[in-house]
């Protein structure tokens, strides 16, 4: 099996038929089939051919900053202001 062309659609939907038709004709009745070591790789190289594009865009503005707003702590009510109990007037 060659591994050519693995970032347009069609030739996902291709191996996925191959990988079918090969565990198919692999499995023993009563018995069942796990993914081979070839199977695995060529999975792992459509998913890398399908996504290296999404890997390589990073992450939008707005999500960096929605992520840098959820870092900031907010305070604790029961705390108040400061986060000192002595000092914002608690026990």
């Amino acid at each position: 099996m060659k591994l050519q062309g693995l970032n347009s659609r069609g030739s996902v939907e291709q191996v996925m038929k191959e990988v079918k038709a090969q565990a198919g004709r692999n499995a023993t009745p009563g018995k069942q089939s796990g993914l081979t070591a070839e199977i695995q790789s060529r999975i792992g190289h459509q998913l890398r051919a399908m996504y290296d594009d999404v890997v390589r865009q990073g992450v939008p503005d707005r999500f960096v900053e929605l992520i840098r707003k959820l870092d900031v702590p907010k305070p604790d009510p029961q705390l108040g202001a400061t986060g000192d109990p002595e000092k914002d007037g608690g026990s």
